[in-house]
């Protein structure tokens, strides 16, 4: 079963090496990685070219990673969205999924767990756990997301996995339709109402972490807040969900997630990617 992994940079230089890391270190190698660079400005589009080539020119790495492909898109954008749509219409996994440029996946056993769970259940859509740790000291955990089984009323009380941990086969995304381009920070709202929410899949859960995000990405900087209410209002109001009330909740659902963050021991990194 290939996996399709896409990763979706502007000017993320510090950061983009440690996301693309993390997916060539995985133990499951049939995976198709497409890494869509919105024509970036501050060194981003070379490290990503010298990173594929150093690894496609490496006859030992190659060796052992002989279904493994590369696919590389550079040219503007207008958002993470109309980045995540290009490298959707060009992904041939059987199940896609992203890694953020800010991001990692959270151990070397990832994808194969990934892949394992949706031959175990036959599922159309998979989502999981993930941690947030603050953007200069990785190894300190900021946000707790531990998500909890699925049922479609809980869509109508405002409750949404966390978007970078949903895994989802191709023929569901197409049916599911791209990211809404309209929106440039909440467009994962919409997607996941649209998939949870309107369709009938079969979705299931998977009880572990599959992703470390930094704090401080599009839709955790404190500038751009203002503008994710005012879309999230707006797509929970075309949904026919009560569009404030939603929107409320849906913030109050975080609260725990800082809480429990202070109570995780600090091994739950050891042996990840912290060292980064």
């Amino acid at each position: 079963m290939k996996v399709t992994i896409i990763t979706t940079c502007l000017n993320r230089a510090p950061f983009i090496k440690d996301a693309m890391q993390s997916v060539i270190e995985q133990d499951y190698t049939d995976i198709e990685y497409i890494i869509v660079d919105g024509n970036s400005s501050d060194g981003s589009k070379e490290i990503i070219s010298e990173f594929i080539a150093e690894h496609n020119n490496n006859d030992e790495w190659r060796k052992k990673h002989s279904d493994f492909s590369f696919k590389f898109i550079c040219e503007p954008d207008n958002s993470l969205y109309e980045a995540l749509n290009k490298g959707i219409s060009v992904a041939t996994g059987d199940i896609i999924g992203m890694v953020h440029s800010d991001d990692y996946l959270y151990d070397c056993h990832t994808i194969r767990d990934v892949v394992s769970f949706f031959n175990k259940t036959n599922a159309d859509f998979v989502y999981a756990n993930g941690l947030y740790v603050d953007s200069d000291n990785t190894q300190k955990i900021v946000r707790n997301w531990i998500s909890s089984p699925y049922a479609r009323w809980k869509i109508r009380w405002a409750w949404l996995p966390l978007h970078t941990t949903c895994y989802v086969t191709r023929k569901a995304m197409n049916e599911i339709g791209p990211y809404n381009e309209k929106y440039k920070i909440a467009s994962d709202t919409d997607f996941l109402i649209r998939a949870l929410f309107e369709h009938r899949y079969k979705i299931e859960y998977l009880k572990r972490y599959v992703v470390t995000m930094r704090m401080g990405g599009v839709s955790t900087s404190c500038k751009r807040l203002g503008i994710m209410w005012k879309e999230d209002v707006e797509i929970f109001r075309d949904h026919g969900f009560p569009p404030v009330t939603s929107k409320i909740i849906k913030m109050l659902r975080k609260v725990p997630q800082f809480i429990t963050a202070r109570l995780l021991p600090n091994k739950i990194l050891e042996n990840k990617w912290h060292k980064r």
